[in-house]
């Protein structure tokens, strides 16, 4: 194996070599498999990262798994009262792998101002409200207090402040419907903070604030909410863990992971993992196709070498192995220089955000990009041994070769 490494590398080394035919060809394949490398790792990073980040915003409004009475399953305003004293609160204790639960209430209401108004839903959440899936779509304010006396605390988006004419520190007044139909109830609300998820199904909808209000508009007892939202460690199992949660809750309640409510949305991020696989299969194959180009003709240019090396006794597959350490070295450029481009582009975006997307279509403002080592890796460690294991057929040709013909080859 040592004389078969060496012989590879003074044939990679050699000026002969470089100044051959096979150079530019050689060029064009190190080029290939580089752009094909930059091409996977940012179809990877970028479609696990918009992904995990539009699984993040659906989650941060709606928690995984959504606990509510019957009436209210495909509504997001809260109609039934489900009480607080459940065997599963505050904690979920009889199923395995569940990290938090809140108690929350939805109303539909009216903001009005001197020049506009909007439809919203006002989300009551209280002092068990789990702040930290907001805090990173804060762009104005701080978070209102949820744990201290009744306020007219509120968090409004963007998209509703700038169609509203409304800013940080603001009031407004909404109206909310009241239960029999019959006129309205006024409230007065102070923007304290200023949201923007990007995700406009959410950020045109959602005004966040104390519970206490719509318990108070409801008529409901101070231990009424409208739903449970229920957060899992591991989004993988949210199927396993939301048919869990359905068995041990109460037969007047209903439990609906947000892969069903927001289906529509999930089957769509689906589409991302065959688009991630074809442009794999399709990259893989060009870097192979160009790298069996650059062997065949690497094995023609130097097929008197070949005669020799069988005349003075060495087998096929001594040789066959010369020509594919070459082709490793090769590969192993394009990789490296594919590596080093391909992570760079990837952190530009991921700290500045250079690529913008449309939200309406997209639900984020930028590529998200998720760069996962682990995953890079097995991307690295596959191309090398898919591309060596197709490279065993055109390495057949050297069999063929037989000294005699070769060593007066020109």
């Amino acid at each position: 194996m040592k004389l078969e490494y060496f012989i590879a590398k003074r044939l990679i080394t050699t000026k002969d070599h470089k100044s051959s035919i096979s150079a530019p060809i050689i060029k064009i394949a190190i080029t290939a498999i580089a752009l094909g490398m930059i091409m996977m790792m940012v179809s990877i990073a970028t479609g696990m990262g918009l992904q995990q980040k539009i699984r993040q915003k659906v989650s941060a409004f709606n928690g995984h798994i959504i606990i509510s009475g019957y009436n209210d399953n495909n509504s997001d305003v809260s109609t039934t009262p489900v009480s607080k004293k459940q065997n599963f609160y505050p904690k979920f204790t009889s199923v395995d792998g569940i990290a938090h639960i809140q108690a929350v209430a939805s109303k539909a209401g009216i903001i009005r101002t001197e020049t506009a108004f909007e439809g919203v839903i006002f989300k009551g959440v209280g002092a068990d409200y789990d702040t930290a899936n907001l805090k990173e779509y804060l762009v104005a304010g701080r978070l209102p207090n949820f744990k201290s006396n009744l306020n007219e605390e509120v968090l409004i988006s963007q998209y509703l402040a700038n169609r509203l004419g409304l800013k940080n520190n603001d009031t407004f007044v909404t109206y909310f419907m009241k239960e029999n139909g019959e006129g309205y109830n006024l409230r007065n609300f102070k923007i304290v903070g200023v949201y923007n998820s990007g995700f406009q199904e959410f950020d045109a909808t959602y005004v966040i604030g104390d519970i206490r209000h719509v318990q108070r508009i409801n008529k409901w007892k101070p231990d009424e909410v409208g739903a449970f939202e229920v957060f899992v460690n591991d989004f993988t199992q949210i199927e396993q863990k939301g048919q869990e949660v359905y068995q041990e809750t109460s037969s007047t309640l209903d439990s609906q992971t947000i892969v069903e409510k927001y289906y529509y949305i999930f089957e769509w991020l689906k589409l991302f993992d065959v688009n991630i696989l074809v442009i794999l299969i399709v990259m893989i194959a060009v870097s192979t196709i160009n790298m069996v180009v650059a062997l065949l003709v690497l094995i023609l240019e130097r097929t008197q070498m070949i005669g020799i090396l069988k005349s003075l006794g060495a087998n096929n597959w001594s040789i066959r192995k010369i020509f594919l350490y070459n082709a490793a070295y090769l590969i192993g450029r394009g990789l490296l220089w594919g590596n080093g481009i391909g992570l760079t582009l990837l952190l530009l975006q991921k700290y500045f955000g250079i690529i913008k997307l449309n939200p309406e279509s997209y639900y984020v403002n930028e590529a998200p990009v998720d760069i996962n080592l682990f995953y890079l890796l097995l991307l690295n460690i596959g191309t090398v041994v898919v591309c060596l294991v197709v490279l065993l057929i055109p390495s057949y040709i050297i069999t063929k070769i037989t000294p005699s013909k070769s060593i007066r080859f020109e």
